[in-house]
């Protein structure tokens, strides 16, 4: 959820969208969130801890951007541009860097624990104190152990004590503490040994360095995962090319950067190149894969005049575009936006994570200290080194990470993973939504049917000149722009037809003409009758009439002379994968309607193909959204499928909005749900998906909470008065890093969800 400032005005208002590095828990999230809101004229400000962004909204005239990144920067992250191609290869290497910290870190703390170990085992005091003396080998300990802290945990050191400082601590500052704790108490038991109760002089030198190797590890398999997590919008990314192959008017051909292309532009494209922006084919054709944009697995061919999209592939043939949108305008661009403002949306149930978070590292330093005071008074001997073991282990056994990263790295791999199969979630919380619907309800027209009409059946007089007939039909209709007539035409594909002659198309009846001839008519049966005074059918052709009207399909008669000798039966066909998702859902066990503003026996004729038994039709674009409600008011949770275009109040009406789409036709911003290929078979795929996320968050938060809940009083020693065991801090710095890595490899899950 969006944090919302008071400070909430009408004036200008500007939006931006920053990358922070440096954010380690759910505690970093409140704190930067609470910084940012005080700002004057910030009016909301949204943190993403798996995105590691924020986004704010802010009225410029009061605030600028470098005051924004000022206010973070104090807090010790640092603000970076939104994500881009240099900032990933930026990411990089960090990435890299974090890397060596590790190989360091646990190289050298290899050696730390067999100096601090050895000498415990069987004979080893002994086989050490002849090789040198024992304060060379502990010395050789402080050494290691302050290169891993100092060296390898410089990062974590100067984030935990810029927590401290102001006065906001979180992940670093446990660390710091537990870690430092740990290393001050070994140098002074070093050092100043006299200074302890008897016994209590213990060297703690390789839990100090084990415990930061352990995290800078932790933290870097975390990060892989999430980086995995994101891995969607990382390929979306790449997809642009960086630069383009312009024409020239000479004929000539320039490289250019693709930001330097602008709408008009020319470009020539060849095999295995991808397309740099979204255009239209002008010259050539070509096969085209759009599979990582709309999730279609086969290469559509492409023709002049054909739209093609920025970031697809020509996989044979060559063309040259004309350049219709460019950067931020392209569909790519408007996908990855989408699905960036999808992932950064925070759900209700990560707003009370953040506010319990903020929280909770006061509450686990208040038990670490109650913890030490406790065994300082009433432990056994010697209590000081009780003490000490037990309030770091507490100290680094707390995880408020895994509670920031419960609902964002879910949202992130269920987004992604709906954007690689074409189905585009515009908001977080429709997923949830989307979870706990009980009934789909589809428009028909372009939804569960094709959306263009097609001849399915014929009946003539003369059925052994049927083919003949259909292509004086055809050469009559080659001059009507109805939909009708290009379905006849695609019918009887591209062959030769008889020359038609005097024909005359008449608005809302039919056409009319000669061909081989013959004095045809074709339109509905009234045009015949009245425009062309045709006499009765003969009884078959009326009875198989009727009997396709029922149906529900569009009928065309035929008339040569003006005796009718044909009747054409048109209609919507179903899409190839519709009867399959009506199935699916049924299986999901949700309820499945048809409301359509066709005909009823058009719109019943669908349903019985399909086994949809509730049925609304003839309901005009404004009612649908009534006919929803009316459903809703009886309790039921809706999603609606409509086209996107003429069903927005349907869309907007119900709980969860599902917007057909054909590629780059869809209306991206209509509904909360986009269906790029505009199959059905995307509806099920994301209630499954949906469906998935909500387990997965549950289960995350389950963990999350589980794992403090147990650990902590277990860290403080709350059954050593029975077992005689304590945890050791090493084993606490590696449940901690285990725990964030559980919840991120967990939502990993996601990606084999559909």
């Amino acid at each position: 959820m969006t944090q919302d400032s008071p400070d909430s005005a009408p004036a200008a208002e500007a939006e931006l969208e920053l990358g922070i590095r440096g954010m380690t828990c759910a505690a970093c999230v409140r704190r930067i969130e609470r910084a940012l809101l005080r700002l004057p004229g910030v009016r909301q400000a949204s943190v993403n801890l798996a995105l590691e962004r924020a986004t704010l909204r802010y009225d410029p005239s009061r605030v600028d951007e470098a005051a924004i990144r000022r206010a973070i920067r104090e807090l010790g992250y640092e603000p970076v541009p939104r994500a881009s191609q240099s900032s990933a290869d930026e990411e990089d290497e960090a990435a890299r860097a974090a890397r060596r910290r590790v190989l360091w870190a646990v190289g050298l703390a290899v050696p730390l624990v067999l100096l601090a170990m050895g000498p415990m085992l069987p004979g080893g005091e002994a086989l050490f104190a002849r090789l040198a003396p024992m304060w060379l080998w502990q010395a050789l300990q402080a050494a290691l152990s302050s290169l891993i802290l100092f060296a390898c945990g410089a990062p974590l050191l100067r984030a935990g004590w810029s927590e401290l400082r102001h006065g906001a601590p979180a992940m670093n500052a446990l660390v710091l503490l537990g870690a430092g704790a740990a290393w001050g108490y070994s140098l002074l038991a070093w050092l100043a040994p006299g200074i302890f109760p008897p016994g209590s002089a213990h060297l703690y030198f390789e839990s100090a360095g084990v415990i930061v190797a352990l995290i800078l590890l932790g933290r870097m398999l975390e990060a892989r995962a999430r980086g995995r997590a994101s891995r969607a919008i990382s390929r979306l990314l790449r997809l642009q090319p960086r630069t383009a192959r312009v024409l020239r008017e000479d004929g000539s051909v320039w490289e250019l950067p693709v930001e330097e292309l602008r709408p008009g532009d020319r470009v020539q494209v060849r095999p295995g190149e991808r397309l740099p922006a979204d255009g239209i084919v002008r010259e050539g054709a070509g096969w085209v894969d759009e599979s990582m944009l709309t999730g279609e697995p086969l290469p559509v061919e492409k023709r002049p005049g054909d739209r093609v999209v920025g970031g697809s592939v020509l996989t044979s043939g060559g063309f040259a575009m004309e350049v219709t949108e460019v950067g931020r305008e392209t569909l790519l661009a408007r996908i990855i936006a989408l699905v960036e403002r999808a992932q950064a949306e925070k759900p209700p149930i990560q707003a009370f994570a953040d506010r319990v978070a903020g929280v909770f590292v006061p509450l686990v330093l208040a038990v670490a200290a109650l913890t030490f005071a406790l065994w300082l008074a009433f432990g056994p001997e010697p209590r000081l080194s009780y003490a000490f073991v037990t309030a770091v282990s507490v100290l680094l056994i707390a995880c408020p990470c895994a509670m920031g990263l419960a609902t964002p790295v879910a949202l992130m791999v269920a987004t992604g993973r709906g954007a690689e199969c074409g189905i585009l979630v515009r908001r977080g919380a429709a997923l949830e939504r989307l979870a706990a619907i009980d009934t789909v309800v589809f428009d028909k027209t372009g939804t569960l049917t094709a959306g263009r009409p097609a001849l399915v059946e014929a009946c003539w007089n003369a059925p052994g000149e049927a083919r003949q007939w259909l292509l004086r039909v055809a050469a009559l209709e080659k001059a009507s722009e109805h939909p009708i007539a290009g379905a006849l035409l695609a019918a009887v594909g591209e062959v030769p037809l008889p020359p038609a002659e005097e024909v005359e198309p008449v608005a809302g009846g039919g056409i009319r003409g000669r061909v081989e001839g013959l004095r045809l008519a074709v339109g509905s049966r009234r045009f015949l009758e009245k425009e062309v005074g045709t006499r009765a059918p003969d009884a078959a052709l009326a009875s198989w009439a009727e009997a396709q009207a029922g149906e529900g399909r569009t009928l065309v008669w035929v008339a040569a002379d003006g005796v009718p000798v044909g009747v054409l039966a048109f209609a919507d066909p179903l899409k190839p994968t519709s009867a399959a998702a009506v199935a699916e859902l049924h299986a999901l066990g949700l309820r499945v309607a048809l409301l359509s503003g066709d005909l009823r026996r058009s719109v019943e004729a669908v349903a019985r193909a399909l086994a949809i038994e509730e049925v609304r039709a003839e309901v005009r674009p404004e009612e649908k959204a009534e006919a929803l409600r009316q459903w809703q008011a009886q309790g039921r949770r809706l999603a609606f499928v409509g086209d996107g275009i003429n069903d927005a109040p349907a869309l907007a009406q119900a709980d969860v909005g599902i917007a057909m789409g054909t590629g780059t036709d869809v209306a991206i911003e209509t509904g909360d749900v986009v269906l790029m290929r505009g199959d059905p078979a995307a509806v099920p795929q994301a209630v499954r998906l949906a469906r998935a996320t909500r387990r997965t968050i549950a289960w995350n938060f389950v963990w999350a909470y589980g794992y403090n809940v147990v650990l902590i009083p277990l860290a403080a020693g709350i059954f050593h008065p029975w077992t005689g065991w304590l945890l050791d801090p090493m084993l606490a710095a590696a449940a901690m890093s285990l725990s964030s890595l559980f919840v991120v490899t967990h939502s990993l899950r996601l990606r084999r969800a559909i």
